[in-house]
């Protein structure tokens, strides 16, 4: 069952999607899907819509949603700052917990591309998160975002107070709130299991960031994290292997992160 929603966050409304299993228990683990940069609930070839369903069927609650200004939701995306996002991500989770038949002890935050550098900066402060899952995820929002927008719009920003991509204005505070924010840096914060996967023919994000990634979430004194390279995958997973690979490796993990927390609940002392 799919239900169509709106969440409030300061002055926007979120257009959100709500995907129940086909039989809910007392309590579910949900995963909240952030989108991308210029992106929306729907995904590239409908990637979120998708794997949100595939979830679903395994038995988590989903929740994917537009930041403000993205998709159906209210807003100007380029007026916008990454700490505006950061904020709507955790009311995005607010709604999640008030949700009766959500486990609060089993909440992943599955992020893509901007969204997965939104994810674990989010992860960093709202210790609610308890599992990341990281696609193809930016690791240096500026100087990642400048590459897709290219120089110009940066620099007409910057002069003119406004530039449009692809049909969106962007202003200044957008771009310098890039800079400010070092996913790497905040990485070491979250001690929750991680998943990062990434392909290598990703061309917009580097399949680098992967390994940089996990070498720092390895650093930490709690949390594991694991890896899966997709050969020949692109940024969005747009063909059939490299999709059917994304979301087996997604699921499989999910289920093995699950079945460890109920052996470690059967365990006394």
């Amino acid at each position: 069952m799919e239900h169509h929603i709106t969440i409030s966050s300061d002055q926007v409304e979120l257009a959100a999607t709500l995907h129940y299993p086909p039989s809910t228990g007392d309590k579910n683990p949900i995963i909240i899907i952030a989108h991308g940069f210029v992106g929306n609930r729907i995904g590239v070839d409908r990637l979120f819509l998708k794997a949100a369903r595939e979830f679903s069927k395994q038995g988590f609650m989903v929740l994917r949603f537009d930041y403000a200004g993205c998709g159906e939701s209210t807003g100007n995306y380029g007026s916008s700052d990454v700490d505006a996002m950061i904020a709507q991500t955790r009311h995005v989770i607010d709604y999640a917990m008030q949700i009766g038949c959500v486990d609060p002890t089993r909440v992943i935050l599955l992020g893509h591309s901007l969204g997965g550098a939104i994810s674990v900066l989010t992860a960093a402060r709202d210790k609610r998160i308890k599992s990341l899952v990281l696609w193809s995820a930016v690791a240096y929002p500026f100087n990642d975002i400048i590459k897709i927008t290219g120089k110009k719009v940066y620099e007409d920003a910057v002069q003119f107070g406004a530039a449009d991509y692809l049909g969106y204005s962007f202003e200044p505070q957008f771009f310098e709130s890039l800079s400010k924010h070092q996913p790497f840096e905040q990485s070491r914060k979250f001690n929750g299991d991680v998943l990062l996967v990434h392909g290598t023919n990703d061309d917009v994000i580097p399949v680098d960031y992967c390994f940089l990634y996990q070498k720092l979430f390895w650093m930490r004194s709690q949390g594991q994290c694991d890896k899966e390279v997709i050969f020949q995958a692109d940024h969005t997973y747009s063909s059939h292997q490299s999709y059917t690979q994304l979301l087996s490796t997604t699921q499989n993990w999910l289920t093995s992160i699950e079945k460890q927390k109920s052996d470690w609940h059967d365990w006394t002392i």
